[in-house]
């Protein structure tokens, strides 16, 4: 039989994709006002993977990585993921987006986002918000899956995710 344990505390990570950097300050202060300090940020990275949200948001999109300091409880994915297209709708000029919010958490076995897209891979976790598998950690990096998205799989993201990942391993041990 198994028998039921806490789920440990996870790192907070949200990823931005966005056509205009000027909007990036305020909106990790927007971000900063209710998830905390924010203990790592990526470095821009060209979002070349699908011209997906090109309608909407325009092209040349960049991503940037945010991760936070403070620990969140796994089951409060699906509430931040609520608050974060809050924050979207703030930015939106004449009814479309011009950022795209990416919550997710990060543990020392895997990385999960935030969706409202229902999908085979995807568990539903209340509020009209599914958890996305993205990434698992083995043999001494993440791995993406066969549904992984690109810009997720790619190299890059992966550094970033292993050095927030030694930073959660820090928040951990306390």
């Amino acid at each position: 039989m198994s028998r039921p344990q806490p789920a440990k505390p996870a790192k907070l990570v949200i990823g931005l994709l966005l056509n205009d950097n000027d909007l990036f300050p305020g909106v990790c202060r927007d971000l900063e006002q209710v998830y905390g300090v924010t203990e790592l940020v990526s470095p821009w990275m060209e979002f070349d993977f699908t011209d997906y949200y090109a309608p909407e948001m325009g092209p040349s999109l960049r991503r940037r990585m945010l991760v936070f300091k403070e620990l969140i409880a796994q089951t409060d994915l699906a509430r931040i993921k609520l608050q974060t297209n809050e924050v979207e709708l703030k930015y939106a000029n004449e009814g479309r987006r011009c950022i795209n919010i990416d919550p997710g958490y990060l543990l020392f076995e895997r990385f999960v986002l935030a969706t409202g897209k229902n999908y085979s891979h995807r568990i539903y976790i209340g509020h009209g918000i599914y958890a996305d598998l993205t990434l698992i950690y083995r043999q001494g990096a993440y791995q993406s899956l066969p549904w992984t998205y690109p810009d997720y799989a790619n190299a890059a993201m992966g550094e970033f995710l292993s050095l927030a990942r030694r930073m959660y391993a820090a928040n951990i041990r306390g």
